[in-house]
């Protein structure tokens, strides 16, 4: 019964962090301080916690950003294997040191929340594939 709720729970929350994640078209593209008031929501951060989550993920921003503009200036084809490599890495790093700021319980929904932002939950526009792919063919 109390795995029932919990799943029941994080079904919910994942469901609600979907729609709060999710922008109007019109709106323009949101801002990191948008996120991050999102974020602080979802995971009911502190505000002893808000600064030092904020900082660690800005750190992971500007590692991503430097590694794309890396390539890009490298010219060519980027090495998709080591670029990959490379986001894994910042991404276990993130964690690691975002878990010593959240409860697990908040590192845990940080986790579903990523897993559903890498899934596209949220982002509006055809799925992968096209507007075909959204419509199932009937035979």
């Amino acid at each position: 019964m109390k795995a029932l709720i919990k799943a029941s729970l994080v079904a919910v929350a994942a469901l609600w962090a979907g729609a709060v994640l999710a922008q109007s078209p019109a709106a323009g593209p949101p801002s990191a301080a948008s996120h991050l008031e999102k974020l602080a929501i979802l995971l009911d951060l502190t505000d002893a916690q808000k600064p030092q989550v904020a900082s660690i993920l800005e750190g992971a921003h500007a590692q991503m950003k430097a590694l794309f503009e890396q390539a890009k200036a490298a010219g060519g084809k980027p090495d998709f294997q080591a670029m990959q490599a490379a986001h894994q890495q910042i991404s276990q790093d993130t964690l690691a040191k975002l878990s010593g700021v959240l409860s697990p319980a908040q590192l845990k929904k940080f986790q579903t929340l990523k897993q559903m932002h890498a899934r596209g939950f949220g982002r509006h526009g055809p799925p992968p594939g096209g507007a075909a792919a959204a419509v199932p063919q009937s035979n």
